[in-house]
């Protein structure tokens, strides 16, 4: 019996996935013929009514013997989510179909369900051009290269490392506080002196951790955003790494910190750094007192998830706006001196206002400038402060931070049913904009996450303390099996919608289970070759075949511990297959592909192609 209605066939809804306001979408559903059906509707809710309205379909012959044909057309107008299904009146009384399977299977059921989704975005939304088909580095500045120059810096307050490959301070100091205070000295010129190590990978751009005056290694707690850190360098220093990128064909951007400042800061200055009438906790005259949510000045303060040392800002205070988003703003200050864009931290802390405020911004800088916010969930239904959100709507984001896509390459790469993994790859693919899937940020490792190589070889965390994850290391043989499993992952990464970002340091087999452990120094010296090699294989790769920069994506299999996809635009396509299981298997090419030859060494043999365990294999067609 064929399936009553699958949103991600075009036989059943076109256009397939998102769509642009007023964008008609034809839908068809197919009802056995023995339930009589006298009327079908299409039922469709906008996101924020109350009401559904229904839609006729029309009976437009049989599919088969037992099988027959309903249509109809609707056509959102409106931005934002709409939820839909099907109501049949038939002989056994109201009917639905409803989705009994993540994505595609449905059933024709007694009562309602869940409704699938319609993004409908703002007409004219566009994305930049330059992020399509490359591939972005995040550095973590305190500890990707030192470039051996010392500073002359004024501040004793803080611990320096002197053995590169030491472990990050993880131990609570006498007060039983971690302060981050210690420090490996990478800077923005040792940045610069390892350009053409990343040009030879790929790399298109490099996403930089916070570099603005702080006081913590992580920089997350900014002391003022109008300045580099003197231990990273000075403004010249990133002026340069900016420069010196854009003549390798690669772009840098910031991270944006904007839910919260350091309470050690120019604008807050509790510890009284700056002085004794600068920040709001010291002076209610102050320029930016009002940034803050006081409940009882000075010490009743908001503070971001409760910690102390990062006040919270508000960010629709028009002060902040200005000095953030303003002509003159800290947004256009760090596109004026060569960043192409920035990442949001906690994006989905920022509100709509801040959010469209802040695209302004950047947009009227540089029509090309790139806006990336952290987004955990998929960021198209994704609800926070009570709020549905519309990051990828028109007004907001160009891309999030791909954690959905991340979740579900480690999860098959742990023993997840890879059904289960081509779901959600399918589901984000269904309903993001197409413009947004072309330049989504798909990470394996973050500075927020444990490293890939020890979540795919290692033992889970499962809660144990830090003491237990400073001294836990994969063995010889976790590391051997970890490296052979990486790089499928990797394959996996590279070959999806979207553009892969490393995490400085997984190319060369870094592990560590979560911050600070995560953030270790880049091992140079000791890298892992076989690592690298592979990630400037699919690096060249990416240059070279158009179907991986904004190709349709067509599933072709997914069973067990086998993945397979196919990738195409005109002129080019690749055939993508990933075993994970532990026997060699014998496949047949999608038509087509008998003739193309396998790129990684797999045997093509009678028409049969065979891939070890472990494995991945690509066959790639020009035309």
């Amino acid at each position: 019996m064929p399936i009553p209605f699958n949103s991600q066939k075009i036989y059943y809804r076109s256009p397939f996935g998102a769509v642009e306001e007023g964008t008609q979408i034809h839908m068809r559903i197919l009802l056995p013929r023995d339930l009589h059906t006298q009327k079908a509707k299409l039922s469709v809710k906008y996101d924020y009514d109350y009401n559904w309205m229904f839609v006729n379909m029309i009976w437009c012959g049989n599919f088969d013997e037992n099988t027959e044909i309903w249509e109809c057309d609707f056509t959102p107008d409106r931005v934002g989510l709409y939820w839909y299904g099907f109501k049949m009146q038939t002989i056994y009384g109201v009917r639905y179909i409803v989705p009994t399977d993540p994505y595609t299977i449905s059933s024709v059921e007694p009562s309602p369900g869940r409704s699938w989704q319609i993004t409908c975005f703002k007409k004219g939304f566009t994305t930049p051009k330059w992020p399509v088909g490359g591939v972005m580095y995040q550095i973590f500045p305190d500890r990707f290269n030192f470039s051996g120059e010392e500073k002359n810096l004024k501040r004793t307050d803080f611990k320096r490392n002197k053995d590169w490959y030491a472990l990050p301070e993880w131990r609570p100091d006498e007060n039983g506080e971690i302060t981050n205070s210690d420090f490996f000295m990478g800077d923005l010129k040792g940045i610069t002196q390892k350009l053409d190590y990343l040009e030879s990978l790929g790399v298109s751009c490099i996403y930089l951790n916070p570099i603005s005056e702080a006081y913590s290694n992580h920089r997350y707690d900014t002391g003022d955003y109008s300045k580099v850190d003197p231990i990273l360098g000075d403004e010249d220093d990133f002026k340069e790494l900016c420069r010196e990128a854009k003549k390798r064909g690669m772009h840098v951007i910031n991270d944006g910190v904007f839910s919260h400042t350091g309470s050690d800061s120019v604008y807050f200055n509790r510890s009284g750094r700056y002085g004794e009438k600068t920040g709001a906790y010291r002076d209610k005259n102050s320029p930016y007192f009002s940034w803050y949510k006081f409940n009882e000045w000075p010490d009743n303060y908001n503070s971001w998830w409760g910690f102390n040392t990062l006040p919270e800002v508000i960010e629709t205070d028009p002060k902040f706006n200005e000095y953030i988003n303003g002509e003159n703003g800290i947004i256009r200050k760090w596109m004026r001196c060569g960043n192409s864009g920035w990442r949001l931290d906690v994006a989905d802390e920022l509100p709509d206002e801040f959010l469209e405020n802040l695209r302004k911004s950047v947009k009227q800088e540089n029509p090309e400038g790139f806006i990336l916010g952290e987004v955990w969930e998929d960021a198209s239904n994704k609800e926070s402060y009570g709020a549905r959100r519309k990051f990828l709507l028109g007004d907001q984001l160009d891309s999030v931070m791909n954690y959905v896509f991340r979740n579900a390459i480690l999860d098959f790469c742990r023993g997840q049913e890879a059904k289960q993994t081509m779901a959600t790859i399918m589901s984000v693919i269904e309903n993001y904009p197409r413009q947004v899937l072309r330049v989504l940020m798909n990470p394996l490792s973050t500075h927020d996450t444990e490293r890939a190589l020890t979540i795919i070889a290692g033992e889970p965390l499962n809660g144990r303390d830090r003491e237990w994850q400073a001294n836990t290391h994969l063995s010889p043989e976790q590391r051997e099996m970890g490296i052979k499993i990486m790089k499928v992952a990797v394959a996996i990464q590279y070959t999806l919608p979207g553009f892969p970002c490393i995490y400085y340091g997984d190319e060369a087999g870094m592990e560590g289970y979560r911050d600070p452990f995560n953030r270790c120094c880049y091992p140079w010296g000791k890298e892992n070759d076989e690592l690298i090699r592979w990630h400037r294989t699919l690096g060249n790769l990416r240059k070279s075949c158009p179907a991986l920069w904004d190709g349709d994506f067509i599933p072709v299999y997914a069973c067990d511990r086998r993945l397979a996809y196919v990738r195409h635009t005109k002129g080019s396509a690749i055939y993508c297959t990933f075993n994970l299981s532990g026997e060699e298997i014998s496949i047949d090419p999608p038509p087509g592909y008998a003739s193309a030859q396998p790129m990684f060494g797999s045997i093509l043999e009678n028409g049969k192609l065979h891939v070890k365990p472990l494995t991945c294999e690509f066959m790639r067609l020009d035309f």
